[in-house]
């Protein structure tokens, strides 16, 4: 029997859990293994977590989604989560990504996004739904308005320029691997020297870096 992706659903409103169960049944490598109402829910299920992703909302009753993240990683809980909130403010966003969160997506496109999310990241690729990630492209284009030198094509091997080109292009990391012929270790290895070299954090800065240097 193929392994089954093992999810856990964390959110205040039950109609919304039940949709989104519903939309993960329709995947046969997917299985929702619970759910949980509140966050302190979240936090007391995390103690004997056996899900491989998190889908965790921000405005939940007793501890909301930011106080659940900081709770894991003052005790080093290690769970792959995905956000799910209509709160996609960009700022909001790259704290959840700071304090550990794999991806978010706006509620009102969760239909369209959350079974990839929930790919992606079961696979170690950071995920963002379409209008998150254009948010958080013009607060990089802001942000990025300093007066520190950019790097250049020289700056990085170009081995580097081809796997930044197929993040940017949003192939997964097995994807990526398949293409260059290299062990999925590889890109990830080529995706920490593209995080340390272009001082970004996660994949969106590594897409703007690719837009704005024509690399795609």
């Amino acid at each position: 029997m193929n392994y089954k992706i093992k999810v856990h659903i964390a959110d205040d409103h039950k109609i919304l859990i039940d949709g989104v169960i519903a939309l993960l049944n329709t995947e046969d490598d997917i299985e929702v293994e619970g759910y949980s109402l509140t966050g302190r829910q979240v936090v007391d299920w995390s103690k004997k977590n056996k899900a491989d992703v998190l889908v965790l909302d921000i405005n939940m009753p007793e501890m909301d989604g930011i106080e659940v993240l900081k709770t894991f990683k003052q005790r080093n809980t290690n769970i792959k989560t995905i956000i799910l909130s209509s709160l996609s403010d960009p700022k909001l966003v790259q704290e959840m990504v700071l304090l550990g969160a794999s991806g978010f997506v706006d509620k009102s496109c969760a239909s369209d996004h959350i079974i990839d999310a929930v790919k992606s990241v079961h696979n170690g690729v950071q995920y963002f739904s379409d209008d998150v990630k254009s948010r958080l492209l013009d607060l990089y284009v802001t942000e990025s308005k300093v007066d520190e030198p950019e790097l250049t094509h020289g700056d990085l091997t170009e081995r580097e320029v081809e796997v930044l080109k197929q993040i940017a292009l949003e192939k997964s990391s097995s994807e990526i691997a398949e293409y260059l012929l290299v062990s999925i270790k590889t890109v990830e290895t080529y995706r920490r020297s593209l995080y340390k070299k272009l001082k970004v954090k996660n994949v969106v800065g590594l897409a703007m870096y690719a837009v704005k240097n024509n690399i795609v």
